[in-house]
């Protein structure tokens, strides 16, 4: 199936904790998928400047239901908050 919306996560992660993110990333990657209703994909981007973490679903709602996750808020943002420089930057997309 193919997101019909994406939520984009972008962090501020320095080069010598990026290791440690990649990691929650993997960690929780396929339970992502395995768990959350409506979850299509889930791509970690990195850039000189960011990561970023582009997760794909079936609509925007299941989108934004999924930041009100107990594995988005006790799991990946406990895991991911040591590492960032400042709060990340989140934006839902819909498909045109």
């Amino acid at each position: 199936m193919e997101p019909k919306a994406y939520l984009e996560i972008t962090l501020s992660i320095p080069e010598a904790k990026r290791g440690a993110a990649a990691k929650v990333y993997s960690d929780f990657r396929q339970p992502f998928l395995d768990t959350i209703k409506g979850a299509v994909s889930k791509n970690l981007l990195v850039r000189d400047e960011d990561v970023q973490v582009l997760h794909g679903f079936q609509s925007a709602d299941v989108a934004a239901a999924y930041l009100k996750t107990n594995m988005f808020n006790d799991d990946v943002v406990q895991g991911l908050q040591p590492l960032w420089d400042k709060a990340p930057d989140v934006r839902i997309y819909t498909i045109a």
